[in-house]
């Protein structure tokens, strides 16, 4: 309101006495008006989401609070979705976090609302950010408030799904003179139950497998900042995250039937450890007053997953060529990466802003797969599936932005940025590769405001998505002897172009048009590549069986191997319609949307790059033809009803509905989830219980069929209705500001272990 009658003060001193009399008639009416702030408006190359003039913002934690931003989604309160398609990268005051996705969800459902000055959602985001593929970013601004003293919060909270699991966790935050940090942890155990359907086959064959697994889980994530204000213009700060996860005895119980006719049952028991430390060294230097600074950091990450399991199949009928076989498997995983960046952000006098820096990331990846096999009683090096995988990966960033208002009504942001990649890799003592290749990934974003009530926006963005390490490591993870996945090395970058076009009505209703083109695409899920293998005929003691000739018996095995890997390339369309407002002053808040599209896959899958048959074997495999086009669609409904005039008492209810959609490896079925939770503000305390998919539908089932009539089929169902009850205890200075987050030069690494 003052910014407003400053305007209007210069506005009028400049007329002549003899106006003097209409103007004051004029500042007089602008005095009368009263001006209700935006909850909701488009900004640049952002959506902004103001959370502190939000009516459901009191009372809550961060995670549910993002639930309830438009365009942002969960159905499974493990994973952030944008428009119901692109994954969502946190970041906070601009900073990218450092935290895994299961620690960073904990840290949100941790965090009070209250905390929280507004959301901000880049669909498409710019060269600046570290962001592969067609992810969107999700921009978290904290209250500033210089007060010293501290704060926390403490959370208790007790799951029941088809086990119960309890977790607890905590944050703390000071501020005292220049000194200032915050810490947090998360300890919980847990266990997930999924049931599996699986059948495969072709006109003459048909293979049907059912079963469970059970995965028990025991996690510790943690980490603190510390930063100090050595200046008004510079700081220094430090920042560290750790996480452990136990997961012994998940045990794989599957029981396999072929043409009708019960042949065998699989158990895989499987124990694995994850340990992660990651350091950022962060420093900050302000250059001029009016927002202009150079940042540096310098990182280190290790990460190291140690997971064995033994693969037991078991005789189930009395055919001789069905007979008891083992194996033993380790897969170790260690990855180190070191990474440091600069940037340096120049504000000018007329407005504009540039953006200029150079990352660049070192990551070395060990993968010493161990595989025995049973043979006349002991277990014997299987040297095919033995592979010590070694990867180094060099990565140099540059990257250049310009922003500035153009007119009264537009603005625009042009970028681009030029990454030079290097890697190796060598699976010792067999194979190898190197692959140099260099990307422009430009960008450009032009905002229009038509009016104050209407908004218009464009905007383009390429990006590549890197395979994930542990998508590199050439092992397998078996379901039976003859169904499992299999990693691929030799998996290339897939090249993103985005682009959107975004109108905004009254800062409530909005549309998104987006189309993305993607060459060498990676599937979505894994390429089900189905063959044979033909090798000589053993008995039970592992010896060849010869006939009355001295030729050796042949035998043919089909297997179903799910790979990773290019296929060709994807184009996809999608429209978003969605509002977000409150009704009734405030008593009803709405958030709905809903998700138009259509997608086309186009490419095939014509041999397995990681084959590598032992002599005397032959293996064939079946063309895997990709050939897809699909309408879909989706709506998210969100309701937040206050029950009492006090702000102490919410009920929400909320529904999600996803059509039947298709992807490479087949059509995905139907899924919803209607949700229901009441919560309860006591003072510093928050009570919530919550009932997510209360009809068990939000589960995974997905069927494909080849043009030669071979498919494969899978249903997971993974008990996703969970009750939830959860308490959480606010303390201290509520409105202290947190220590500056820091952003680390190895983030987009993390994402991809």
């Amino acid at each position: 309101m003052k910014t407003q009658l400053l305007i209007a003060a210069l506005f009028f001193s400049g007329f002549a006495a003899a106006q003097q009399k209409k103007d004051s008639l004029k500042v007089n009416t602008i005095e009368a008006v009263t001006i209700r702030k935006q909850v909701f408006k488009k900004e640049g190359d952002r959506l902004v989401y103001d959370v502190a003039s939000s009516p459901i913002a009191k009372g809550t934690n961060t995670f549910n609070l993002l639930k309830q931003t438009p365009m942002i989604s969960s159905i499974d309160g493990k994973t952030l979705k944008i428009l119901g398609k692109s994954d969502a990268v946190i970041y906070i005051n601009n900073k990218k976090t450092n935290m895994d996705s299961e620690a960073l969800i904990e840290m949100l459902k941790s965090t009070p609302s209250e905390d929280i000055q507004k959301i901000e959602v880049i669909t498409v985001p710019g060269s600046e950010f570290q962001v592969e593929s067609k992810e969107g970013v999700i921009n978290i601004v904290m209250k500033k408030n210089r007060n010293n003293g501290y704060n926390g919060t403490m959370k208790m909270q007790n799951e029941q799904a088809y086990y119960n699991n309890p977790s607890a966790g905590g944050s703390f935050n000071f501020r005292q003179g220049k000194w200032s940090g915050n810490s947090n942890f998360r300890m919980g155990s847990w266990t997930d139950r999924q049931k599996y359907t699986l059948s495969n086959g072709d006109p003459t064959f048909r293979n049907e497998s059912y079963g469970y697994n059970d995965d028990p889980n025991k996690n510790f994530t943690g980490g603190f900042n510390i930063d100090y204000e050595i200046n008004r213009k510079q700081s220094l700060g430090f920042s560290y995250n750790m996480r452990y996860n136990k997961s012994f005895n998940s045990v794989l119980d599957i029981t396999n039937w072929q043409n009708g006719v019960l042949t065998n049952r699989t158990v895989n028991n499987e124990d694995a450890q994850t340990r992660y430390h990651s350091f950022n060294l962060n420093y900050e230097l302000k250059t001029d007053s009016i927002g202009s600074k150079l940042t540096s950091n310098v990182s280190y990450f290790w990460y190291n997953r140690d997971k064995v399991s033994f693969n037991e199949s078991f005789p189930l009928n009395s055919d001789p060529n069905n007979k008891y076989s083992a194996l033993h498997q380790s897969v170790p995983q260690i990855i180190n990466n070191y990474a440091g960046n600069i940037d340096y952000i120049k504000k000018t006098a007329n407005g504009a802003t540039w953006l200029t820096g150079v990352s660049y990331n070192h990551t070395e990846t060990d993968n010493d797969t161990q595989q025995d096999k049973l043979i006349n009683g002991d277990f014997i090096i299987d040297p095919n599936q033995t592979n010590h995988f070694i990867y180094k990966e060099n990565i140099l960033g540059i990257y250049l932005n310009y922003e500035r208002k153009l007119t009264e009504k537009l603005t625009g942001k042009i970028g681009a940025r030029y990454e030079m990649t290097r890697s190796t890799g060598d699976i010792v003592e067999k194979t190898g590769f190197e692959r140099n290749y260099n990307n422009l990934l430009p960008s450009l974003n032009l905002n229009y405001a038509i009016n104050a009530n209407h908004n218009l926006s464009y905007t383009f963005s390429s990006r590549i998505r890197r395979p994930r390490f542990w998508e590199l490591n050439p092992s397998r993870t078996y379901f039976t002897p003859t169904n499992y996945t299999q990693n691929n090395p030799f998996i290339l970058a897939a090249k993103y172009y985005n682009q959107e076009l975004n109108y905004m009505y009254k800062n409530a209703f909005y549309a998104n048009l987006s189309f993305t083109m993607v060459e060498d695409a990676m599937a979505t899920d894994l390429i089900p590549l189905q063959g044979t293998v033909t090798a000589p005929k053993k008995d039970a003691d592992g010896n060849i069986i010869y006939d009355g000739s001295g030729n050796q018996i042949m035998a043919t095995t089909k297997f179903l191997r799910y790979i990773r890997t290019n296929y060709g390339k994807s184009r996809e369309l999608g429209l978003t319609l969605g509002m977000n407002k409150s009704w009734f002053k405030d008593i009803w808040t709405t958030n709905y949307s809903v998700n138009l599209g259509y997608i086309a896959f186009k490419g095939a899958v014509l041999e397995d790059p990681t084959s590598m048959p032992v002599p005397g074997e032959t293996e064939i495999i079946e063309p895997y033809i990709i050939d897809v086009k699909n309408y879909n669609m989706s709506a998210t409904i969100n309701n937040v009803i206050r029950l009492s005039s006090k702000k102490d008492w919410f009920l929400g209810v909320n529904y999600f509905f996803a059509s039947k959609t298709a992807m490479e490896a087949g059509t995905i079925g139907v899924r919803q989830s209607f949700d229901i939770s009441l919560k309860k503000i006591i003072g510093d305390w928050t009570i919530v219980a919550e009932v997510n998919d209360l009809f068990n539908q939000s589960y995974y089932r997905v069927q494909g069929v080849q043009p030669n009539g071979s498919y494969n089929n899978i249903t997971n169902f993974y008990y996703p209705r969970l009750l939830n009850i959860g308490v959480t205890y606010n303390f201290g200075n509520q409105k202290l500001k947190k220590a500056r987050e820091m952003k680390s030069a190895n983030d987009a690494v993390k994402s991809r272990t």
